[in-house]
């Protein structure tokens, strides 16, 4: 049963040079039951299909190919989510604070099928946070990175 939802800096940092510790053990730790957003999905996509041909673009391209495809069910981003996205930005921009589009789907996404969303930058999804129950399920963050 999926608990968590990661988001892209999560699954891409056991790829860095000098990944984090903790986020490595926390990831093997609830290995089988995390899955990636289709949003982090496209976004690790394409980011490596920027990348100018080389090394780093191959051991990206394996790593996303080979450890996180097999490995990571991947949530789409459906009706339902697409419905409390509409709600939640709705009521952000009517109170001046519009949510970035893909944070909200990636938001959406979590909240709409109840699972935490682990993520380093919390900041960029407090605002839905912030929103509690106003707009139906609740928006549940995690920062893996710290201690």
């Amino acid at each position: 049963m999926m608990r968590y939802l990661l988001d892209t800096n999560i699954i891409s940092e056991p790829a860095r040079p000098d990944p984090s510790e903790t986020v490595v053990r926390r990831l093997a730790d609830h290995s089988g039951v995390t899955a990636l957003p289709s949003v982090a999905w496209h976004e690790l996509v394409y980011g490596v299909r920027r990348m100018e041909e080389g090394q780093r673009r191959a051991h990206l391209r394996d790593y996303l190919m080979e450890v996180v495809r097999p490995s990571q069910p991947i949530v789409p981003y459906d009706a339902d989510a697409a419905q409390w996205h509409g709600r939640a930005r709705a009521v952000l921009e009517a109170e001046g604070r519009p949510p970035p589009f893909a944070d909200g789907q990636i938001a959406a996404i979590a909240a709409t099928r109840a699972l935490i969303l682990v993520t380093q930058n919390t900041s960029d999804f407090v605002p839905f946070e912030d929103l509690g129950t106003e707009i139906g399920k609740r928006l549940h963050v995690e920062n893996w990175f710290a201690a």
